[in-house]
């Protein structure tokens, strides 16, 4: 699907979900469009395909953690297979569908199909695991549900996370799927006590995602904790999880204890049963509370994702792109002006020689040659230095890389690029961008919030 395609279908959808949207998705029309003259992006590429437009709750967490059982839950359907044992090794996405039956599609519906967040996922897991880019639909599916409580929404739940299951594919998806998200639920389960022998899971599901700008739509969730009763330990159990945790970096808050009253075992002490109930309750709240709200997040999320786009060009990217095309321009014209030292050079000794003779028509073919000579040999160059420069980028970043290739073609005029003109209109368009995504917010803003009362704006 084109960039001009996907922004058809988006302003499809935005024209009933949210008309401030609508007018962000022509900002990012704008953003692709510069992003492709600098070369950040292949024409083929959107910076729209790097966020989901719907709505996106994930649920990842460990085996047996209970995700199934609160998915279930959540919706009133049993649409997942719960056990003690590992029932699905997929990451499934559920949605809304009018069967009242719940569907199972392959991952080939989502892979093709850009409306979903794991739209050509097939092509990143082949980056890092060669081979099971065309194996997609062992690692995902597609399920439909007649749900009220996912209209609108998209839900995702994980395969079980094991440190013995740590394939390069699966950890590509779940990093995949995070940055993708506005609401990720973790689940651990309170049964095993001892968080410390988990350190390689929970690295990877906590530590390795606290470093991210949003973190704060990570919520941790230890549940079955009506495991604790028979002991009266919850406190200890607690306190258990949440120092390993705060090993990995999350210090407070963003922490919750739950457990499935359906799949409770039962418990004889009413003021243990109480205690755990009133634990319950009020943390479940603060999880729905947050279920609830990922469609008003989504919508700030994405004017926000427009600004954090084109800030990267402007104070990350370019100013890198910059400074490899100057030295990739500094060595084809030091390496151009030495060629022309040494033919014009050569020339002359060879006239002065006799070598040569000095007749209008020898001299005409002499440097007519020298010419043609040097001419070759400056877009032998430029291709040179530009391969030194691509190597030196493809590992760190991809997106530099493909700029410089862009930029470094044979027809682009290289003074033009070296005297760093040529990106000057770009960030300034750039900044206009970054400006409309803060307007963006503040109409968003004018939706929900009104201090003064909406009766007094209107005065």
């Amino acid at each position: 699907m084109t960039p001009k395609e996907r922004y058809r279908k988006l302003k499809q959808h935005l024209s009933e979900e949210n008309p401030v949207l609508l007018d962000v998705i022509k900002q990012y029309e704008n953003l692709d469009k510069v992003a492709h003259s600098l070369g950040f992006l292949t024409p083929e590429e959107s910076y729209t395909a790097n966020i989901s437009w719907w709505p996106l709750i994930s649920i990842l967490g460990t085996f047996s953690a209970g995700k199934s059982t609160f998915i279930n839950s959540y919706l009133g359907v049993k649409v997942q297979e719960s056990g003690n044992q590992a029932v699905d090794d997929k990451f499934t996405v559920i949605t809304y569908g009018e069967n009242e039956k719940p569907m199972t599609l392959p991952g080939l519906a989502l892979d093709a199909d850009p409306r979903f967040p794991f739209y050509n996922i097939s092509a990143e897991v082949e980056k890092v695991d060669k081979g099971e880019g065309s194996r997609v639909n062992l690692y995902l599916q597609l399920k439909t549900v007649k749900s009220d409580a996912i209209k609108g929404e998209i839900l995702i739940d994980s395969p079980g996370f094991d440190a013995d299951s740590q394939r390069d594919a699966i950890l590509r998806i779940t990093d995949h799927i995070i940055g993708m998200s506005d609401l990720v639920l973790i689940f651990f389960d309170a049964r095993h006590p001892e968080p410390g022998a988990m350190r390689d899971t929970l690295h990877h599901l906590v530590g390795a995602t606290m470093g991210k700008r949003d973190s704060d739509k990570i919520l941790y969730i230890l549940n079955q904790i009506d495991t604790t009763a028979k002991e009266d330990n919850l406190e200890d159990v607690i306190g258990a999880w949440q120092r390993a945790l705060s090993q990995q970096g999350l210090i407070s808050g963003n922490f919750f204890a739950i457990y499935n009253e359906e799949a409770m075992n039962p418990i004889d002490d009413e003021g243990v049963a109480e205690r755990l109930r009133r634990k319950r309750d009020e943390d479940m709240g603060k999880i729905l509370g947050r279920m609830e709200g990922v469609k008003i997040e989504r919508a700030y999320r994405i004017s926000k994702a427009l600004e954090d786009f084109a800030k990267e060009i402007v104070d990350d990217k370019l100013p890198l792109l910059r400074e490899s095309l100057n030295r990739w321009g500094r060595r084809v014209m030091l390496a151009d002006l030495v060629t022309v030292v040494l033919l014009a050079g050569g020339v002359s000794a060879s006239l002065m020689m006799g070598v040569l003779p000095s007749s209008p028509s020898v001299l005409a073919v002499a440097y007519g040659a020298a010419i043609v000579a040097i001419l070759f040999l400056h877009f032998r160059y430029r291709r040179f230095f530009a391969r030194m420069e691509v190597k030196r980028w493809i590992e760190k970043d991809e997106r530099i890389a493909k700029a410089i290739e862009h930029n470094t073609k044979w027809y682009r005029p290289i003074l033009r690029i070296w005297l760093k003109g040529w990106s000057r209109r770009a960030a300034e368009k750039l900044e206009r961008i970054m400006d409309y995504s803060k307007a963006a917010i503040r109409k968003l803003n004018d939706q929900f919030v009104s201090p003064a009362g909406r009766e007094e704006m209107e005065r």
